[in-house]
C-alpha cells in the first residue's frame, strides 16, 4: 500500500535565522526528509507521499515546552493496497 508521512509543528513561529519561513515549509521538510530515508531504504517512491500540517493538527496543547515538544513530530500513515 502507500505510505503518507506528515509533518507537524508547534505553535511557535520560526527563527528568524531559521532557514524555513513558516511553520507549514518546516512541517513539509520534517516529512520529506523521511520520505527520502525511506526511499533510500528500498521503499518505491510511487507509493510515498509527504504532508505538512505546520501547528494546525497539535496533539496536545503548546502550554509547556514538554507539550510544544510532543507537537512537533511526524506521523507515518500505513494505506492498505486495493484489493484485486
Amino acid at each position: 500500500g502507500d505510505i503518507i508521512v506528515e509533518g507537524h509543528t508547534d505553535d511557535r513561529p520560526v527563527s528568524r535565522r531559521s532557514k524555513f519561513p513558516s511553520n507549514w515549509e518546516l512541517s513539509v521538510a520534517r516529512a520529506f526528509s523521511v520520505i527520502r530515508c525511506l526511499n533510500e531504504n528500498g521503499v518505491d517512491p510511487q507509493h510515498t507521499s509527504a504532508r505538512g500540517y505546520g501547528a494546525y493538527r497539535p496533539r496536545g496543547p503548546n502550554d509547556t515546552p514538554e507539550q510544544r515538544a510532543e507537537n512537533r513530530r511526524i506521523e507515518i500513515v500505513l494505506l492498505n493496497p486495493p484489493k484485486a
